[in-house]
């Protein structure tokens, strides 16, 4: 049945070129703004992951930007640390060069102090955006409890979808030379004689002392602990001084020869005991006139006087805030300040050589981080692509094909709108 006022033809033609207009407007879309999905009207799912995505890539761009800072600031430090390690080194050769006799000493000691002056110059001006790691002005605390800074390096989005932030861990190490305050941590724990003298060797009881009286810091506040703990570790209160921590300094002195030994972190009773042995005989205690045990049970060091003399001895120890609150107190213009330095100056030596290490291993975290961090930033940017962006291959091939169709769609309603005349020829 025809009829002129119901023409199915022309809505079937119509509503199938309203469909390939769409699809065409679709396939124009994609083509103009390169994307699938370019709004939630798109694919709401799929947007939704590709903002999240994108505003993650927008956070690791600015953790990328602190990993730098970061790096810079500790590249200073451990540039600051080895240039102090190797004027450490020259000062050594000094002190060395002072055991001679035969040496102007006093000229030796003016290159010595000539050198303080420039490891002090060193360390004021290792800063990086003025964050200086090494002179003893950072007293905050880091995520590993230790006293230093933290520099963002990660953003941690869970299965919640819950975001939380890490950081790295950057502990500052105190080089400077500022004094230090006395203590009563360390002290000759037996002296049976005259209070200040080791006795002649007579026959008696009196002719020894023993150094072993050690209290260390520990990390609730007080001085109950085992061993010595690195400085800045979380709850030492380095206030506290009836106990030892690292970088405290002990001198002993016994006639006219002096001893130092720096606490290093880890020391027990025992292995200052060794340490301070080993100090004596750097700073010439005589062999034949004295001996040395040490006991390693009890962590005690006894000095016997095998002379016919009495001879006088003393003791101190002192807390510098500085790791090298020591290299001030050197002199080489005597004999026996020679030999006292060169058991001190290894102690520094090896307080910046720790320093050093400790820059360069988190330096090196930071630059392993930072490349993780570019190229988690590219695979998200890739993954964002493949949800949200246009084959354009594809819709190049489908923009042919659609106006085609639409060509065909519209001949095809032309047609249609056109069939109801055939009716005229049935009325001639």
């Amino acid at each position: 049945m025809t009829s002129i006022l119901t023409n199915n033809g022309a809505m079937v033609a119509l509503q199938t070129l309203s469909a390939i207009n769409k699809d065409l407007g679709s396939v124009q879309n994609e083509i103009s703004t390169g994307k699938s999905v370019a709004t939630a009207k798109d694919n709401s799912a799929i947007w939704a992951i590709s903002k999240v995505m994108e505003s993650d890539v927008s956070g690791f761009k600015a953790i990328s930007d602190s990993l730098s800072l970061g790096e810079s600031t500790v590249a200073v430090a451990r540039q600051a640390s080895e240039s102090v390690t190797d004027l450490l080194t020259d000062i050594k050769g000094k002190v060395v060069a002072a055991q001679e006799d035969n040496v102007d000493r006093a000229k030796i000691q003016t290159d010595i102090e000539a050198l303080t002056k420039q490891i002090s110059s060193v360390v004021n001006a290792a800063q990086f955006n003025g964050l200086n790691l090494v002179d003893g002005n950072v007293t905050s605390s880091n995520v590993d409890g230790n006293t230093g800074v933290d520099i963002l390096s990660s953003l941690d989005r869970s299965a919640d979808g819950s975001v939380t932030s890490s950081s790295i861990g950057v502990a500052a190490q105190n080089l400077s030379m500022t004094a230090g305050t006395a203590l009563t941590a360390a002290s000759i724990g037996t002296d049976g004689g005259t209070v200040g003298v080791i006795d002649a060797n007579d026959g008696g009881t009196n002719d020894s002392i023993k150094l072993d009286t050690f209290a260390f810091l520990d990390s609730t506040g007080t001085a109950t602990g085992t061993a010595a703990l690195p400085r800045g570790t979380a709850g030492l209160d380095n206030t506290v001084t009836t106990g030892l921590m690292e970088g405290d300094q002990l001198t002993f002195q016994i006639g006219s020869v002096e001893a130092q030994y720096t606490i290093r972190a880890g020391d027990t009773a025992e292995a200052i005991a060794a340490g301070m042995k080993s100090a004596f005989q750097n700073a010439g205690l005589s062999s034949t006139d004295f001996t040395m045990d040490i006991d390693t049970v009890a962590g005690e060091l006894k000095i016997t006087n095998n002379t016919n003399a009495d001879v006088s001895f003393s003791s101190s120890v002192s807390r510098g805030s500085g790791g090298l609150a020591g290299l001030a107190a050197i002199d080489v213009s005597t004999g026996a300040g020679a030999a006292a330095a060169l058991g001190s100056i290894e102690n520094l030596i090896n307080t910046s050589i720790d320093a050093s290490a400790s820059f360069g291993s988190v330096q090196g975290r930071i630059e392993i981080q930072s490349d993780f961090i570019g190229k988690l930033s590219d695979s998200l940017k890739s993954g964002i692509g493949s949800m949200v962006d246009a084959d354009m291959e594809a819709a190049s091939a489908r923009l042919q094909a659609l106006q085609v169709q639409q060509q065909l769609g519209v001949q095809a309603l032309s047609i249609a709108n056109q069939a109801p005349q055939s009716v005229l020829s049935l009325f001639r």
